[in-house]
């Protein structure tokens, strides 16, 4: 029989909250999904609209991605001081405001506000959730910032269909125009209930291969170790490659020749790029939960080492064999699956070395990775284009998730074991 939570049975009750408040912030994350991982579908039509190429448009990614992430240590600090639900409301309204905005349009200008208005807003809600997510589960660290970065990840899957249907029946101003609203109000609403643990409602962390600090340092403190600038630099060299890929992934899908071929991938029927988009998100998001779990299990360094080197190949897959339809499905599947994973195993890495107190603060404070990471999209564009092909970009994007695996094992282990140590 079910154990029903009750005011005499207050464990109970705090168990079930966290797992609803886990659940609210999930449903929260997909709302703002395809401000990002929705944006490839809309970069061909504006083009196709305005002629403003590919890399001037792209632009206003690297600009969402920058305001999404480098604001986020502002918004953390407001969600520490204040509480969860007014900076994902805000949030709400404000990506509200950012589509309907693309969705009249008719300067590169205003494509570049509006991607910092998205920005602004996807950066309140993402920093605020993954936080409150750090912050309920220290038992199950990987796992509650897995599930709740996927919603992030595979929340655009469940909408490539409809939007990519929008876009050619009604065009991109109307996909951008009603997608914009409707996720918007939905953060709104599930905003009024988000709140923030309590002092003793959290159970600590029993697993012995995830070590945990014994006090919470400030973001003051955090900036002046030089642990936070080894987890930045591996952040940013494997940010970077998958945000290029998902900025240009239907850019990349027609220069190979393979948009648009009709396949049958797992008993599956359709366009080479509508399956890969749909796979893609769906293992990105897979990626957040599953790794994060591996890492409560056997640790946060050896998941990342072996992670990283796993996208590298899939990289070189990619570059090498993509212009095979099934090939390209396959291996842009392994890259995301390879790469969505760092959203949930840094932040959870962050918190395990400077404690939950501050850690929406401090977890944004990395996540800016992802803004500096994301200043190379557009020079990835320009290489494909110098280049005549994308292999260049594959190959640099597989040397730099190289670069990180070494830097899990060789730096970042024996420095998270000795700042631990202290006391």
């Amino acid at each position: 029989m079910a154990t029903i939570a009750t005011s005499e049975n207050p464990a109970v009750a705090v168990g079930n909250k966290r797992w609803v408040q886990l659940l609210f912030g999930i449903i929260c994350m997909i709302m703002i999904a395809n401000l990002q991982y929705g944006w490839n579908l809309f970069v061909d039509p504006i083009d196709q609209k305005y002629h403003w190429g590919r890399a001037s448009i792209q632009v206003a990614f690297t600009l969402f991605v920058l305001t999404e992430t480098w604001l986020v240590p502002i918004e953390g600090w407001f969600v520490d001081k204040y509480g969860p639900r007014i900076v994902v409301m805000v949030g709400g309204v404000l990506v509200a405001i950012a589509w309907a905005l693309n969705s009249v349009a008719s300067d590169l200008w205003i494509l570049y506000g509006a991607a910092i208005i998205a920005g602004i807003g996807a950066g309140a809600v993402y920093g605020t959730c993954v936080g409150n997510a750090l912050k309920w589960f220290a038992d199950r660290r990987g796992l509650a910032a897995g599930l709740t970065a996927a919603g992030f990840g595979a929340g655009a899957a469940m909408t490539v269909v409809p939007i990519r249907d929008v876009i050619g029946g009604y065009g991109y101003q109307s996909a951008f125009l009603w997608f914009g609203l409707g996720q918007g109000l939905i953060v709104l609403i599930f905003s009024q209930f988000l709140v923030a643990p309590q002092k003793g409602q959290v159970p600590p962390s029993k697993i012995a291969r995830v070590q945990q600090a014994s006090r919470d340092y400030t973001w003051q403190e955090l900036l002046r170790s030089p642990l936070f600038w080894v987890l930045y630099v591996m952040f940013v060299a494997v940010a970077a490659p998958g945000l290029a890929l998902a900025a240009s992934f239907a850019s990349i899908a027609k220069d190979f020749g393979v948009a648009n071929s009709q396949v049958v991938f797992l008993g599956i029927t359709g366009t080479v790029l509508t399956l890969a988009l749909q796979i893609d998100n769906v293992l990105n998001g897979l990626a957040r939960p599953f790794f994060g779990w591996v890492s409560d299990q056997i640790g946060r360094e050896a998941t990342l080492c072996f992670v990283f080197l796993a996208g590298a190949v899939s990289m070189l897959g990619l570059g090498f064999l993509g212009s095979n339809p099934i090939m390209f499905i396959v291996f842009a599947a392994a890259v995301f699956f390879t790469w969505g994973e760092i959203y949930s195993l840094f932040p959870a890495t962050c918190t395990d070395a400077f404690g939950s107190q501050y850690a929406t603060t401090n977890a944004g404070m990395l996540y800016t990775a992802k803004g500096t990471g994301s200043l190379l999209v557009p020079i990835a564009s320009l290489i494909a284009l110098k280049s005549g092909s994308w292999h260049a970009v594959f190959v640099v994007s597989a040397v730099l998730d190289v670069l990180a695996a070494v830097m899990a094992i060789a730096l970042l282990r024996p420095m998270l074991k000795a700042h631990i140590a202290k006391r």
